[in-house]
């Protein structure tokens, strides 16, 4: 298995800050995610002044499930200036929904540090009982 020097590697190699139009930037965050069967997926934030772009995780799973892969194994993103960054709440919920067995996926929160993904989503939406 790919171990996280590797795969922080990947994020960083498409880290490249870059204005589209006057409305849109993209490449301040990177992304990478290693699948159940081996492949690492990337991708680039894309940022646009009316909030319609989304994060470097989404594009890397875009990528990964374009390719027919949706089972993942581990997570990374990273910023311009190396900080590591853990899925905002939109991602979390896309990345468990996209398989449910990505709830074991390990974040990437430093070179040592991992998390599963069902530790950030402790009590999900579905989760919530209704009033009978």
């Amino acid at each position: 298995m790919m171990d996280n020097s590797e795969l922080i590697r990947k994020a960083k190699e498409v880290l490249q800050e870059r204005r589209l139009s006057e409305d849109c930037i993209a490449g301040e965050v990177g992304a990478a995610v290693l699948t159940a069967s081996g492949n690492v997926y990337v991708g680039v934030s894309i940022s646009a002044a009316c909030g319609i772009g989304f994060c470097a995780e989404h594009s890397a799973i875009a990528q990964m499930v374009t390719m027919g892969e949706s089972h993942i194994l581990k997570v990374v993103a990273l910023s311009m200036d190396g900080k590591f960054l853990p899925p905002c709440g939109r991602c979390r919920e896309f990345l468990y929904q996209v398989n449910r067995g990505n709830k074991a996926a390990e974040i990437l929160l430093s070179r040592e540090k991992t998390v599963r993904l069902e530790e950030l989503l402790p009590m999900r939406w579905q989760d919530a009982e209704s009033e009978g």
